[in-house]
């Protein structure tokens, strides 16, 4: 898995639909063990409740999928807002719908619309961000070449992690994707005449805004 969508922030968010409360309490998890204890922690939150349904896609791959209806009639909960999750083509995410019964019932494509829908403006609310496998490269550039590196990586899809300045330059820690590593270090390579040498550190997932 080279790249993958996911929330860029956690939210809490309630709408109030034929007088039930919804709150929909959206997270970016990493791993199946982070999405179950936090539904646990939402359930524990709010035991009054009168359901508490949950949908999740824990991993990258989109392998670790689970939702639940909570005593909703069957179909009306879970499944709608997993389905949303995968509409927006979302991993790494788990999502807790609460609701609070007011009275009205609203029919199984009402349920179905209501918890869909609240998953869907809690992902408005949260964005969506690009999460890509990337290199993480380290460099040291002279103080005069340090300029032109900087503006090589403002137009280049990268995310400069950190600058060591040192008696005779500049060490600067960096991350792009994968697949642009050899054309970022060969620029490197070329701006300083072959001066400055582009090492690999390791490779992981990074979120792009």
């Amino acid at each position: 898995m080279k790249s993958y969508l996911s929330v860029k922030r956690n939210i809490i968010d309630e709408t109030v639909i034929e007088k039930s409360r919804f709150i929909c309490t959206l997270k970016k998890v990493d791993g199946e063990d982070e999405a179950k204890a936090f539904v646990l922690g939402v359930k524990q939150k709010y035991p009054d409740a009168t359901h508490n349904c949950y949908a999740y896609i824990a991993d990258e791959g989109g392998f670790y999928v689970k939702f639940s209806d909570d005593g909703e009639p069957q179909g009306t909960a879970g499944l709608p807002m997993l389905e949303t999750l995968k509409a927006k083509n979302l991993k790494k995410v788990a999502v807790v719908v609460t609701r609070y019964f007011g009275g009205i019932k609203l029919g199984t494509g009402g349920l179905a619309r209501a918890y869909s829908g609240c998953v869907s403006k809690a992902v408005d609310l949260a964005g969506i961000s690009e999460n890509v496998l990337s290199s993480v490269l380290k460099t040291q550039v002279s103080y005069s070449l340090y300029p032109k590196i900087l503006k090589l990586l403002e137009t280049e899809k990268s995310i400069k992690i950190s600058d060591e300045y040192l008696d005779n330059g500049v060490a600067v820690t960096f991350a792009v994707p994968v697949e642009n590593k050899d054309d970022i270090a060969n620029k490197i390579t070329d701006y300083s005449s072959g001066k400055s040498a582009v090492l690999e550190l390791k490779t992981e997932c990074l979120e792009y805004l």
